[in-house]
């Protein structure tokens, strides 16, 4: 069942536990069971610490992990490779007396939880954004025993993930009810079960010298580069990560002939934390201004958060990027998680033998046109303009294939279904004729807008587009206050470019604090 690879892998890592390990198998005689029996019974043959038992689980095939030590029930219902095989691994270790790399403050809200929470994820085995979820709700459950966990496997169990009109994942349930979608942290994670960060965490903060708000490439790259230079760094944003985590295969950074997002986030949040960069997760910005006991000997910065606490800080690096933006049509949000979605390698494989559409032909768009294109049955992509404005080598790709379809000038109008999207409606911009598409899933790729919203009644000054104008040093309009990346007028929104500009704002801010 498991190639020698993984098995090889896996062993090392099963080097690691410390008590014995009992997996509860639940299959039936069939092929998912004897898939799910294979799996198990390759994993207890690489240790002598790991027992397995048959035991009766609510879905079959399913397993359940269990270590001596008190915790909540963890269960994988399915075959966790893909993706998941990292967050199945994890969790061997963990109830196997392997300690979970958490925070203490994390640790304690979730021990601090006195409500039984039974959690359930649907995932895919492709789903790069599934695995944060899983390994984060199994962490609470190894440090609470009030916690449970099923992961479920999506494509093994597709009549629950049809009979909960499930569309996209990670998909939460709580109870049986849909709780939450898409991309999560442990930080959302806690505050979506009802342990809220509040201003308590961020008491006690001494002013920093630079503090970076985000966490994006550019957000990392400044907390590096000022972090090296000795001087007292902060970095508070909402996650780790940034809009980067979303992307799967990139293959365009200097020195990595091929990365993943998470991976290569992963990486940089390593190379900060060990630099003794204090990060802090799980509030968002809300305001920035000149401290009132701002003095001329002692000029200070101070960032509100959304929670009440204040931070301070001599100089402040903005790099809060951008998210997708929307379109402003009837269903988008109504159906987001319910047929709309944005992650092609997240959500592709659920629409499998369905007709989906793509509304962009910008490089986004006809790359996730060519991605869905071998899963789904038929992929219409509408773009507003006349011509599509992909690259050339991306278009002759997309044109090749039988099983799209190209639309141009054509204007959206609406996203239409019952409980989950079953259309699309669009206006031929040439002729002014309506038409209607039946689809099952809609990939929205229409470009990015600034996270900066907040800034709007600041004295940090905004283009009319929302984006953060800032001089060849990343200067912005207020003393003392710096921005880097897609927040910003940077022309291009790669990621190289984002931590380049990250850098250049880092060193900006470093020189303002020698002159001052």
């Amino acid at each position: 069942m498991l190639e020698k690879n993984l098995k090889d892998q896996l062993a090392q890592y099963l080097d690691m536990l410390k008590t014995e390990v009992v997996i509860g198998l639940s299959v039936n005689n069939d092929e998912k069971g004897e898939k799910v029996r294979g799996f198990i019974e390759d994993v207890a043959s690489l240790s002598d610490k790991i027992k397995v038992e048959e035991k009766d689980l609510e879905y079959k095939p399913s397993f359940e992990l269990k270590g001596e030590k008190e915790h909540g029930q963890i269960i994988f219902a399915g075959v966790p490779l893909g993706h998941e095989f990292a967050s199945f691994a994890l969790a061997l270790l963990q109830v196997g007396g392997v300690e979970p790399k958490v925070d203490e403050s994390t640790k304690k809200r979730i021990q601090a939880i006195k409500d039984t929470q039974n959690l359930e994820t649907i995932v895919s085995l492709s789903c790069h954004n599934c695995p944060e979820v899983v390994q984060s709700f199994n962490i609470m459950a190894v440090l609470n025993p009030k916690i449970n966990h099923t992961m479920i496997e999506g494509s093994m169990f597709q009549e629950i993930a049809e009979d909960r009109d499930v569309l996209a994942v990670p998909a939460i349930f709580k109870d049986g009810q849909f709780l939450e979608g898409g991309k999560q942290t442990m930080d959302s994670l806690l505050e979506l079960i009802g342990s809220k960060k509040t201003s308590d965490d961020f008491e006690g903060k001494p002013a920093y010298d630079v503090l970076i708000i985000g966490g994006g490439p550019a957000a990392a790259t400044a907390a590096v580069y000022a972090a090296r230079k000795g001087v007292k760094t902060g970095l508070v944003a909402s996650e780790f990560g940034g809009q980067v985590v979303e992307t799967l295969g990139i293959e365009n950074i200097p020195g990595f002939k091929y990365t993943e997002g998470p991976e290569f986030m992963a990486k940089m949040n390593e190379q900060v934390t060990e630099l003794g960069v204090d990060v802090m997760t799980g509030a968002l910005a809300s305001d920035i201004k000149e401290a009132e006991h701002s003095a001329n000997d002692l000029r200070l910065i101070e960032v509100k958060l959304d929670n009440g606490a204040k931070l301070e800080s001599r100089t402040v690096v903005i790099a809060t990027g951008a998210r997708w933006r929307l379109i402003g049509i009837p269903g988008e949000t109504e159906f987001k998680n319910k047929g709309v979605a944005y992650c092609t390698h997240c959500d592709g494989p659920l629409f499998k033998g369905k007709p989906v559409a793509v509304i962009g032909g910008g490089n986004s768009g006809v790359e996730a046109a060519i991605d869905l294109a071998a899963m789904v049955d038929h992929v219409t992509v509408l773009e507003f303009l006349p011509e599509l404005k992909a690259d050339q080598v991306l278009q002759d790709k997309l044109y090749s294939l039988d099983n799209v379809t190209v639309i141009k000038n054509a204007q959206t109008t609406g996203l239409y279904g019952d409980s989950k999207l079953e259309r699309l409606e669009y206006t031929d911009r040439e002729t002014n004729k309506e038409h209607s598409i039946d689809i099952d899933g809609c990939f929205i790729q229409v470009g990015l807008v600034p996270n900066t919203e907040w800034l709007e009644d600041t004295k940090v000054d905004l283009t009319d587009r929302g984006e953060i104008k800032v001089n060849p040093d990343g200067s912005t309009s207020l003393e003392g206050v710096f921005a880097a990346g897609d927040a910003t007028t940077s022309l291009f929104k790669q990621i190289v470019i984002a931590a380049g500009s990250g850098a250049t704002s880092s060193l900006g801010a470093f020189n303002y604090l020698m002159r001052n």
